[in-house]
């Protein structure tokens, strides 16, 4: 049995690798594949529409959201936020507490002022700053979970200045107030389904406002006004996100889905504070319900460490090159079976090499 603890591409649920599988070979029986049918043809536009439903529903979104699913992963957003919201002259502020946000404070910068509300750089992200959103700002954005150092905001920002949040790696994974939120922006490839799409969530009323001329696929509401059909979408991928949705919400949605997930990253964590060979990096208010990253107090250890999650089934347990160490994603998909395996031989390995 393989355990997938990969950051991204990641795990998805067995049921949607099956029902996908099925569609490939013969979508709806219709005799056609998926990756075949016309993307304006009644068959995908079911899809589509099942698929932004089933968001609005889990997220409990407002009417008046908009939800898209658009070509490209999260670090296109980086640019096309700022070339909506902000005008040359203007001032969006920003938290840097990872290597995501640092790359979305650069692309900003490219469209007009940044204002880095906090960093944790001086600590390497492994926590997660106090800060104040400057109430000059047209928005406010962070980024929710880094994926990479395993630090999580487990707070929405109080402000009165639009927020605009990349979700990409705990979206549906906890219960928030989505409405809260100007934009939300995730790429599917961890909790939301296949690598390739998109997800994004904006109230329309904060388009429109800047002077700059948007190339056509740039702006929003080019994409609102054609439902996530301005150009031929991600088919594929927006299916096997629409199964994604369907089992979620089959799990007892956001809410319960969230309880499993505090199991696995109660277990995981509470293993590595009793073992004295590892320990988190993180410190303990910031940790990350779904990637937690940790090291060795010997690294001569970790090779030995490594080979035996590859000898047990264990695959993407390598930490990021940029941190090193170790890394589990425990993302909604992963059951609660794999991080027990996780921590038991976690355990082995400390009596066998402690």
């Amino acid at each position: 049995m393989k355990h997938n603890f990969n950051a991204g591409p990641s795990i998805l649920p067995r049921s949607v690798f099956e029902e996908a599988s099925r569609a490939i070979m013969d979508y709806n029986n219709t005799g056609l594949s998926i990756l075949e049918i016309g993307h304006r043809t009644p068959l995908f536009e079911a899809v589509l529409y099942e698929a932004v439903e089933l968001v609005k529903e889990l997220m409990e979104l407002d009417a008046d959201k908009e939800v898209l699913f658009l070509h490209g992963g999260a670090s296109t957003q980086f640019y096309q936020v700022p070339m909506n919201l902000l005008n040359e002259g203007e001032t969006a502020a920003y938290l840097d507490c990872g290597v995501w946000g640092s790359k979305a404070i650069k692309e900003a910068k490219q469209f007009g002022q940044v204002e880095v509300v906090a960093s944790s750089k001086d600590k390497n992200y492994t926590y997660i700053p106090e800060f104040t959103v400057p109430s000059h700002a047209k928005y406010f954005h962070y980024t929710t979970n880094n994926t990479i150092e395993g630090t999580q905001t487990h707070a929405i920002p109080e402000t009165d200045v639009p927020l605009v949040a990349d979700m990409s790696s705990d979206v549906l994974s906890t219960r928030l107030d989505f409405n809260r939120f100007s934009l939300i922006y995730a790429g599917a490839q961890k909790n939301v389904g296949a690598a390739g799409v998109n997800m994004v969530i904006v109230d329309p009323d904060i388009l429109g406002t800047v002077t700059r001329k948007l190339p056509t696929m740039i702006d929003y509401r080019n994409h609102i006004e054609n439902g996530s059909m301005l150009n031929t979408p991600p088919v594929f991928a927006i299916y096997v996100c629409m199964l994604t949705l369907r089992w979620l919400k089959q799990q007892g949605g956001v809410d319960g889905i969230e309880k499993i997930n505090n199991q696995k990253a109660d277990l995981l964590y509470s293993t590595l504070d009793s073992l004295p060979v590892f320990y988190p990096t993180v410190e303990k208010k910031d940790r990350s319900k779904m990637n937690v990253v940790f090291v060795m107090e010997d690294s001569g250890l970790e090779k030995d460490f490594l080979d035996m999650c590859k000898k047990e089934g264990m695959v993407g347990v390598k930490g990021h090159r940029s941190v090193g160490g170790f890394r589990a994603s425990l993302y909604n998909a992963l059951p609660l079976e794999s991080v027990k395996a996780l921590t038991d031989l976690m355990k082995h390995f400390a009596q066998v090499k402690g």
